[in-house]
């Protein structure tokens, strides 16, 4: 084993459709998808259609062969073509046929598997947001902008932001997934090598279950795997976000929550005390390499002419590794957001630590009673610079003559400026229903 994925990342479920096995299998699968289709249309006998896909097995046609006749054919689905014609005994393996008409009927099943497991798990994130939006929708933190204390939020708004966005993401993906095509073609797309080229194509599409490019030249455009490529990416990127959050609200200093630490974890091999959110710098530790998939899978769509090859050796990297990746960091936000632990002491403590974020406030109220805003937020910028604010407004000549001491006490209460927080993320909360719809 060399690359971590193969032993680190990912899960089971997802690596098993990228594993050299499966992958010659879904070969197979095309090539006898292929024979099927000529036996229905009268080309060939329908006893060498049955020959072809009881060989078309990795128990049959392994990839241990496949190696082999590799070595001297120097070309993969020749190889392959080969090891099934040997088995099989039947001269109509690969009729009309080119390579990427198997590659790409391949890439389809695989990609559509692969996605359905992201799809699953998004959901499922999105079912744990919405619960931790409906749990916390009340309370109320302090703001941060800049990385500097802003005006008061809660952390209903946060995670519902977060869900909000996880919708888009479904939403893009499944655009993407439903733009993976296969084909069934010939060498330029003109399906010249192939009798009933059309009628070949759409029962190829129809055995194997996956949609066929309506037009290709030797392969299916790659545009469609850049959309795919760039949708886990941006995916990748709203769990980087989510994560970078907890990382920072894991601070020592600011300590609102935290991962979840579990019996006999170790957090430092020299430290005892440590506790480190080391599942949300691993999210963003991966999500850097998705993202630098997102590049080759452009170049991928600039191709010579009807097509050149160098888009296959690329393509063999940075699907199998932005998906298994993608797969592992969804998992791992799964598992931080089901065992979140939430500090709410410290969430208050922080929210009363200076109240100078309730300034705007203070402004505002003094411009609903006649005062210019200009001048109220000079007035209230310059109090902002004293030590004990609410002292400094409090003795304010202006504010004192203005507004009494039960309204600054009001004014300068943390929950009493949110806005109408609660009511936006019901609304997002209640838009579900919609989602559910769409889904279907």
């Amino acid at each position: 084993m060399i690359h971590p994925i193969e032993y680190r990342y990912g899960s089971q479920e997802m690596k098993e459709i990228f594993e050299e096995d499966q992958k010659l299998q879904y070969y197979l699968d095309t090539e006898a998808a292929l024979a099927e289709a000529h036996a229905r249309l009268g080309h060939i006998p329908r006893e060498e259609a049955e020959k072809i896909r009881k060989a078309a097995t990795t128990q049959v046609v392994t990839v241990k062969r496949v190696k082999e006749i590799e070595v001297k054919t120097k070309h993969d689905m020749m190889a392959v073509a080969e090891a099934l014609s040997e088995a099989s005994q039947s001269g109509y393996v690969h009729l009309g046929a080119t390579s990427n008409d198997i590659v790409d009927c391949s890439n389809a099943i695989q990609l559509r598997k692969a996605t359905h497991i992201v799809l699953k798990d998004i959901k499922e994130l999105e079912r744990i947001l919405t619960s931790l939006a409906e749990e916390h929708i009340d309370l109320v933190c302090v703001g941060r902008t800049h990385g500097q204390h802003s005006v008061p939020t809660t952390y209903g708004m946060k995670f519902a932001v977060y869900l909000d966005e996880m919708r888009r993401n479904e939403q893009r993906i499944t655009a993407a997934y439903n733009n993976i095509y296969g084909k069934m073609s010939g060498a330029v797309g003109t399906m010249a090598s192939i009798k009933d080229g059309l009628k070949i194509q759409e029962l190829v599409g129809q055995i194997l279950d996956i949609p066929m490019a309506t037009i290709s030249n030797q392969i299916v455009q790659r545009d469609t795997y850049a959309e795919l490529m760039s949708s886990l990416a941006i995916l990748a990127s709203t769990l980087d976000k989510i994560a970078t959050e907890i990382r920072n609200l894991q601070r020592t200093e600011i300590h609102e929550v935290s991962e979840g630490f579990t019996k006999g974890q170790v957090g430092s091999s020299t430290m005892p005390h440590k506790k480190n959110p080391v599942t949300c710098e691993k999210i963003s530790g991966l999500a850097r390499v998705i993202y630098s998939n997102v590049f080759p899978a452009l170049q991928n769509n600039v191709l010579w002419h009807e097509r050149d090859l160098t888009n296959s050796s690329c393509e063999r990297v940075i699907l199998v590794e932005t998906f298994v990746l993608t797969d592992e960091i969804l998992k791992g936000m799964i598992k931080v957001l089901s065992n979140l632990v939430i500090h709410t002491e410290h969430i208050k403590k922080n929210l009363y630590m200076q109240r100078k974020s309730l300034a705007e406030s203070v402004m505002i109220a003094l411009t609903e009673k006649g005062v210019p805003r200009q001048e109220a937020h000079a007035l209230l910028r310059a109090l902002s610079t004293q030590e004990d604010f609410v002292k400094a407004v409090k003795e304010a000549p202006t504010i004192k003559n203005i507004l009494s001491e039960e309204e600054i006490d009001q004014l300068l209460a943390p929950e009493n400026y949110i806005g109408e927080a609660a009511s936006i993320v019901r609304n997002v909360l209640s838009m579900q229903e919609h989602y559910e719809k769409e889904r279907q």
